[in-house]
């Protein structure tokens, strides 16, 4: 089992620090000063739980990454393999990481690239592997939520019967925090669960290929993460957040 990391994203409201740097190069030291970033953060989650390889999906402004790739393996001990997403700037993230599915065949521990996060979310996806289960969403079923999260609705013998955001927040089971674990066993159906995902809307997320998934009939699981702090960076507020949980970690 490997890392996989989506940091092809633009992240433009988190402009002016994006508009040379992909969002997973955001700052998220308290100072800002760019010694710690969600990339580093991530990386050491994987390195902690014994991860020794991680591939990154890169795009928008991916020669950052490249720059810093053998820094970072030399920091983390861990090796980086880059994958090119080349619609990145028009394209959501199913397509990203569908760009990734000979990757998804290694079987991996997937995190955006915009989301920071204890080590303990890997080593609770970690736990919960075995009994047939192929694919583990991390799932926070503590906050409060609201119209912008990615909610999941499950079902105790079925597994996960929804994921969107679009639905009432008070139906909710929880919120995906953008952290699965995915068996090599579940490679080739998420790929092409993603492939009909963006061949039908190139907008969508891959989240809604997980909802194909679901559709078809395959069961997706889920771990609750507990009562921990993390978020999910899509602007400024977010990035004070960011810095205030990272310097815990």
């Amino acid at each position: 089992m490997i890392g996989l990391v989506l940091a092809a994203g633009a992240g433009r409201r988190l402009r002016p620090y994006t508009d040379t740097l992909p969002k997973a190069l955001v700052p998220v030291d308290p100072e800002g000063a760019g010694t710690t970033t969600v990339l580093d953060l991530t990386l050491g989650n994987f390195a902690e739980v014994g991860l020794t390889d991680a591939a990154i999906v890169i795009g928008y402004r991916g020669e950052a990454v490249v720059e810093r790739k053998a820094a970072l393996e030399k920091k983390y001990g861990v090796k980086l393999h880059l994958v090119d997403n080349d619609k990145a700037e028009t394209w959501n993230n199913a397509y990203s990481l569908w760009c990734a599915r000979d990757i998804l065949t290694e079987g991996v521990i997937l995190a955006n690239g915009d989301t920071v996060h204890p080590v303990s979310v890997e080593k609770t996806l970690l736990a919960a592997r075995g009994q047939d289960r192929r694919i583990i969403l991390a799932l926070d079923t503590v906050k409060k939520l609201a119209d912008e999260e990615m909610k999941v609705i499950t079902d105790p013998a079925k597994g996960v019967r929804r994921i969107t955001k679009l639905m009432d927040p008070a139906t909710a089971t929880g919120e995906y925090i953008g952290v699965t674990l995915i068996e090599s066993s579940a490679a080739a159906d998420l790929a092409d669960a993603l492939k009909t995902t963006f061949e039908k809307d190139p907008d969508l997320y891959y989240e809604d290929g997980y909802q194909e998934l679901v559709n078809r009939g395959f069961t997706i699981d889920t771990a609750p993460i507990g009562d921990v702090a993390w978020v999910e960076i899509d602007n400024h507020d977010d990035l004070k957040k960011a810095r205030g949980i990272a310097c815990q970690y």
